[in-house]
Order: C-alpha cells, then sequence, then structure tokens
C-alpha cells in the first residue's frame, strides 16, 4: 500500500544509496548510471565515493500501439527480450527487427550526446556499480547488467532506490549485490516515491557528467 514519497528528490536518494555503498569505496569502483533519470542519483554516489561517473545506455522496446510496455531492451552489444509477451501478443519478427533498429540508433545518439568520442573506461576486474532512479519491470536494467557482464568486472552491484518487489526478486540473482532500500509489493509509478520527480534534461544529464569528470579525471585516467 503506497504512504507517501519516501525521497525528496533524485539527489537526495543517491545520498541514501551512498551511505549503503560506503563498503565499496576502497574497490576503486566506478559508476555507471542509466541516463537520465539514473545520472543525478549516479553523482551523488559518485561524489560520496570519491568514484567516476560513466553512462551506459540501454533502451525499452516497446510493444506494437503500447510503447511504455516493454517486450525487451537492448544496452551495447546486447538485446534482452521478453518471449513470453513477444508470444502472448504475437509479435512478429519484423517488428521486433524495426523497433530494434530504431532504438540502436537512439541509443547511439545517446551514447555520443553523453560520453562524445571518449572512449569506455576500462572495468575488466573492478567493482561497477549499476544506478538507476527506481525499477518497474526492471527490462532496461538487465539488458545494462549483462552489457555489462561482458566487460567482466569483478564485481557488478546493481543499486537503485525503489523496485518493485516482484522485480526485485528476479533481478537480484543476476548480480553480485543489489542495494534497495525500498521494495514494495505494490509500487505503482516510481514517481510517487519522490516528492519531486520532474524529467531530467539532457542538458543536465551532461552537466553533471562534465562536474563527475573534472572531480575524478585523475581516476578516469588510472591514477
Amino acid at each position: 500500500m503506497f504512504d507517501g514519497p519516501i525521497f525528496r528528490d533524485r539527489r537526495e536518494a543517491g545520498r541514501v544509496l551512498a551511505s549503503r555503498l560506503e563498503r565499496y569505496r576502497d574497490e576503486r569502483p566506478v559508476i555507471f548510471a542509466l541516463p537520465r533519470g539514473g545520472v543525478p542519483v549516479g553523482y551523488e554516489i559518485s561524489r560520496a565515493l570519491g568514484a567516476p561517473l560513466e553512462v551506459i545506455v540501454a533502451r525499452k522496446l516497446g510493444a506494437p500501439g503500447q510503447p511504455e510496455f516493454g517486450i525487451g531492451a537492448i544496452a551495447p552489444g546486447v538485446r534482452v527480450l521478453n518471449e513470453e509477451a513477444v508470444r502472448r501478443l504475437g509479435i512478429p519478427e519484423d517488428y521486433i527487427e524495426r523497433v530494434t533498429e530504431r532504438e540502436t540508433r537512439e541509443m547511439e545518439r545517446r551514447l555520443r550526446r553523453f560520453r562524445g568520442d571518449r572512449p569506455e573506461p576500462e572495468v575488466r576486474d573492478r567493482t561497477v556499480i549499476l544506478v538507476d532512479d527506481g525499477l518497474a519491470t526492471g527490462v532496461t536494467a538487465r539488458a545494462a547488467i549483462r552489457a555489462l557482464r561482458r566487460r567482466e568486472p569483478r564485481r557488478l552491484v546493481l543499486a537503485v532506490p525503489v523496485c518493485a518487489a516482484q522485480t526485485a526478486q528476479v533481478i537480484r540473482p543476476l548480480v553480485d549485490d543489489f542495494v534497495c532500500p525500498a521494495t514494495p509489493p505494490d509500487l505503482g509509478a516510481i514517481g510517487f516515491w519522490y516528492e519531486n520527480f520532474e524529467q531530467v534534461s539532457s542538458e543536465e544529464v551532461a552537466e553533471l557528467l562534465e562536474e563527475a569528470r573534472r572531480l575524478f579525471s585523475g581516476e578516469r585516467d588510472g591514477g
């Protein structure tokens, strides 16, 4: 039962998570945030742990006529499909290919927007903390987890302020640690759990990433 917001905004949610992630400080983690909403959360974790902040872009694959209903998701190098939903809705393969191509173009556009021509950070044998502002179905997070696993981190941690209880059960085994203060059985909309859940602009994302790069440029270069 929903009983009111528990976070003032994404920045406060990030500080709450940071306090629970303090044990990873000495492992020199790399923070990967899902834009746009995950970046303000990840920025606070980055500041608190003295860790570099990066983005990983994952895009939901929407059902025909129901773009908010995810039948899968993509992240760099991977595609995750909800096979049961695809069968139940009778979605043809050519539709899946078309929506995959469209979302891949958008994913690549956002990566260029937020990363520019900088190379991806080396995370092999390092601790990676994946961050978002909340999970409902978790389909985009699953794609991001799979993409990050391909890069062979030593440890992969998923940290989100709020997650649907059923989704938490599914996603917890996919990571080495799952940090989430709230796993309500009736999630509703993620925004219900925040007093301020205004949309995050691309400009704000770019500004936070640039600020994090200024703070941790030495760490990012391996110094």
